[in-house]
């Protein structure tokens, strides 16, 4: 019987009384004409309608046919426009989240993480930081002579915005995969830190303001919104290394995120910002000259 299939037939009386069959007499037997799969030398394959996904690693190689999913590569649009996958109402649910955190954002993010959001957020962030400036000196500088706008400012501000957000998250992950955290995701830290620039934004909206104590107020207000964002969401990760080494990268994240308030602070809160070439009078000396460093004094 282990070489072939059987039906079973059973008898069953007029009255449908199965409870006094007669098995030696009501069964028979007949050879079955299903076949064997291994003795077709066939193999099982699941069906498309199974319900079952595609392994992770199918593709549409030689021998996956057509319903493998595309290869992505490093130098194609593909790779990136994954990243950038995500619709407006995600993007200011993650934005709301950011600024009124009451869950952890990497369970809002439900392992999706975007670059749209961040990307948009810094170059925002970096146009009002460039106004902000340009205002500025224009205030410090009415009545000097004819105004010009300095994009100094601009590559300034892209330069520190644009860099602390890309690096600072890859030189954090780094030391997260080195120190044996295996929860650490590049594009949860990029994430992390990209919507945390959101309260930047108000922030830099009050950069021309001539009120010193008002513009250190909303920087403190800024860098603690912020920061206290990234502790909540990145303490669970740094915990998964060891207690010392956690709390080193801690204090680390504080220390680099006031390094970035206090340097848009003194580069784009004032007129004399390092950034900006303030241009003397056209003679380059005279009181001219000096104007715009009186008004740098007022405004810090």
């Amino acid at each position: 019987m282990a070489g072939a299939g059987y039906d079973a037939v059973v008898d069953v009386d007029d009255e449908g009384d199965l409870g006094h069959t007669d098995l030696q007499e009501d069964l028979e037997f007949h050879t079955s004409t299903f076949t064997n799969a291994s003795t077709t030398g066939r193999k099982y394959t699941p069906s498309s309608g199974s319900g079952l996904p595609p392994p992770a690693t199918a593709g549409s190689g030689s021998g996956g046919g057509g319903g493998g999913t595309s290869k992505r590569y490093l130098w194609t649009l593909s790779f990136y426009a994954q990243f950038f996958d995500v619709d407006t109402s995600s993007v200011m649910a993650r934005c709301w989240a950011a600024l009124w955190p009451r869950a952890n954002f990497l369970d809002v993010l439900e392992g999706n993480p975007d670059l749209y959001g961040p990307f948009w957020i810094a170059t925002t962030v970096i146009l009002i930081l460039f106004l902000g400036g340009t205002i500025s000196q224009y205030l410090a500088n009415r009545g000097a002579g004819p105004f010009a706008y300095d994009f100094e400012l601009l590559s300034g501000a892209a330069g520190l915005i644009y860099g602390y957000t890309l690096v600072i998250p890859v030189v954090l992950y780094g030391a997260l995969r080195y120190f044996g955290s295996e929860s650490a995701n590049l594009l949860e830290c990029w994430a992390l830190y990209g919507y945390a620039n959101l309260i930047w934004i108000p922030v830099a909206l009050i950069s021309w303001s001539p009120l010193t104590i008002l513009n250190w107020v909303f920087v403190g207000v800024g860098w603690g919104v912020s920061v206290a964002f990234l502790l909540r969401n990145l303490y669970p990760v740094l915990s998964a290394t060891d207690r010392q080494t956690s709390k080193v990268l801690l204090v680390l994240v504080v220390a680099l995120h006031m390094g970035l308030a206090l340097a848009i602070k003194i580069l784009f809160f004032a007129a004399d910002s390092p950034v900006a070439s303030n241009p003397s009078g056209p003679s380059g000396d005279g009181k001219e000259g000096d104007a715009p460093a009186d008004g740098a004094r007022f405004l810090f």
